[in-house]
């Protein structure tokens, strides 16, 4: 994350994350590096429909797709940079090492990931499927990929 977070300061851009399974994840590896206040406008751990709802997400695009979804990551990231006015955002859904009683729809272990690039108006979404054997490990293994492509995007 620190090359992310140079790669931003360099460039004058920003960055903003809307979180559900990653439970902060991705915004904890930005604040761990000097200078992230820089470069981070904003962030959001919306665990509950309710919130996503409430910070943007489309509930049609939920219901439709489930909240498991690339479409609703994409709404995730598209969102939280226009809430937080930033270049960059992120946005994470999944199931991981557990089924949702309260939405019972998609894989568990799969993760959508959405960033959006508000300056060009567009997408890099992803998934992956989190199989590691406990949840701290499926987060790292989220953020190093999230990192990964944020790399090759900025």
């Amino acid at each position: 994350m620190d090359e992310v977070v140079k790669l931003l300061t360099d460039k004058h851009k920003t960055i903003a994350t809307m979180e559900s399974c990653t439970g902060g994840s991705v915004v904890n590896a930005i604040t761990n590096i000097e200078g992230s206040s820089e470069v981070l406008k904003f962030s959001a751990v919306t665990y509950s429909n309710e919130f996503k709802i409430k910070m943007g997400v489309d509930s049609h695009v939920i219901k439709k797709y489930s909240v498991y979804s690339k479409e609703t990551a994409m709404e995730m990231s598209r969102n939280i940079s226009i809430f937080a006015n930033s270049n960059y955002g992120i946005g994470v859904t999944g199931k991981l090492n557990r089924a949702d009683k309260f939405n019972m729809s998609g894989k568990d272990n799969q993760v959508f990931i959405s960033i959006y690039d508000k300056d060009n108006d567009k997408y890099y979404n992803f998934d992956l499927y989190a199989t590691k054997i406990n949840r701290k490990e499926n987060k790292k293994l989220i953020v190093t990929k999230i990192i990964k492509k944020l790399l090759e995007i900025i």
